[in-house]
């Protein structure tokens, strides 16, 4: 059984996780609302972003810390696999706009993966994590924030996920 203070620590990464869950599901659900053409492309556009950056944090940083300590190859697996799928979809997302055969059926389609993804690792996977002592949780979630600011800041995105519109120039 994990200590208190082990909870607390695994508490940022899986709290973080969640909370990037939590965008990305309200970004559909914004999706579903708006007949916009221009206001679907933003919403799109953003969660597309957010879900990589998610996706690269969980296949690069997160996965590799608690698969070890899992023991369960067919749950990782599995998310991998899913991981592998949406990225499928991103792809074609970001050759199509607003209009085009299919876009709302393959952003649904999208959400749906995401939403059982999502349950799968917040019902199953991070509840079993929190439980495991030798993850080094805070190493973890301070390379995953590192990562994330990185990411966030090249994808010229805030972490609350809004455009920055701010690209800072280089100089030559």
């Amino acid at each position: 059984m994990a200590t208190k203070n082990q909870k607390s620590q695994a508490a940022q990464v899986t709290d973080m996780l969640r909370k990037d869950h939590k965008k990305v599901k309200g970004l559909f659900k914004k999706f579903e609302k708006t007949d916009n053409a221009q206001e679907k492309q933003e919403i799109v556009n953003t969660a597309l972003m957010e879900l990589e950056i998610h996706a690269e944090l969980e296949e690069k940083l997160i996965y590799p810390a608690i698969r070890p300590e899992m023991n369960d190859e067919d749950l990782m697996d599995e998310a991998l696999e899913e991981h592998h799928v949406v990225h499928g979809v991103i792809g074609e997302l970001k050759k199509m706009k607003p209009g085009d055969e299919r876009y709302d059926a393959k952003v649904t389609v999208l959400s749906e993966l995401c939403n059982h993804h999502i349950k799968e690792e917040e019902e199953e996977m991070l509840p079993k994590a929190e439980k495991k002592r030798d993850i080094d949780w805070d190493s973890l979630y301070e390379q995953v924030m590192k990562r994330k600011d990185q990411l966030m800041e090249k994808a010229g995105l805030s972490s609350n996920g809004a455009s920055t519109n701010s690209k800072t120039k280089k100089k030559k």
